[in-house]
């Protein structure tokens, strides 16, 4: 299935079921909710089933698939981005990498979904963006195994970590992250895509869950960027695993997977594009999922 969560011509907002090019409105407000009635998804699925028309998709304005997370972990689980990344600046890889996936908290109230304009961070020079697959937390846990953990994905979506690289230089120096770096904007979605939608594509299971999926990047309709997937260091069970060590994870947590390979401008390169501007539109496109697109205002 693939969920939404929208947002009607009179305001009202709704979680959705797309179905081809229409939306069919669920009875909760938005995707969290129906996420935390145990028979949310099986409600979603009897509908999907029915003969219903819905509303037109573009009659609609889609929201982030969950508008207000209880909160966003975005790891750094992809070894090309890291390893290049860090070259570009002259260091090594860190061996600690390789020993668990780490994380940071990202800021909950600047979330944009798809086509929603997202506004240029004042005082920057250097905005850039991330191209991330995530996934939405489907039930509540703590200290989860790592052979169980797939079954605590609701779904995967886009997103994109935007980054002002010049604020996040200044805060790296202070050792205590990223900062005003990254927490005036994330985007998600435009949809939520259940793990049954994407089965075809799967390339392990249990701990070892991946996914064969191109991961692009383009900017005013060029391509800057392309991954997959499939090359992800460390899997969505085991960065969920360690995520809920000693800690209780809440449904509709998001946990981000960090940059593709190859996915923001601080690891390909200014002279591939320079900083990005206002005006510019950013299309991250998943394979089996869709495309999230947002303008620079």
């Amino acid at each position: 299935m693939r969920l939404v969560t929208f947002k009607t011509a009179q305001q009202t907002t709704y979680a959705g079921l797309v179905r081809d090019e229409r939306v069919l409105p669920l009875n909760y407000p938005t995707l969290l909710e129906l996420l935390q009635d145990l028979a949310g998804l099986e409600k979603a699925r009897q509908l999907g089933e029915s003969s219903e028309q819905g509303l037109a998709l573009r009659d609609i304005t889609l929201l982030s698939p969950i508008p207000h997370p209880p909160t966003i972990r975005d790891f750094y689980a992809f070894e090309q981005h890291v390893a290049a990344a860090r070259a570009k600046r002259g260091l090594e890889m860190i061996p600690e990498w390789y020993e668990f996936p780490t994380f940071y908290f990202t800021n909950t109230s600047e979330i944009y979904g798809h086509k929603q304009p997202v506004p240029y961070p004042t005082g920057s020079q250097e905005l850039d963006i991330e191209l991330e697959i995530a996934c939405v937390i489907g039930r509540a846990g703590k200290d989860i195994p790592v052979e169980a953990a797939a079954e605590y994905i609701a779904g995967y979506t886009i997103m994109n970590d935007w980054s002002a690289r010049d604020f996040q230089r200044r805060d790296m120096k202070l050792n205590l992250g990223p900062g005003k770096g990254k927490d005036f904007a994330t985007s998600l979605g435009p949809w939520l895509v259940t793990p049954d939608e994407l089965a075809a594509r799967r390339t392990g299971s249990g701990a070892d869950e991946r996914y064969d999926m191109t991961m692009l990047a383009r900017v005013d309709g060029q391509e800057i960027s392309r991954g997959n997937f499939k090359q992800i260091h460390y899997s969505f069970p085991q960065l969920i695993a360690y995520a809920s060590r000693n800690v209780r994870l809440s449904v509709g947590d998001i946990i981000g997977s960090g940059t593709v390979g190859t996915g923001c401008l601080l690891e390909i390169g200014i002279d591939i594009h320079p900083w990005f501007q206002r005006s510019e539109i950013i299309e991250l496109e998943i394979e089996g999922i869709g495309v999230l697109r947002n303008t620079i205002v």
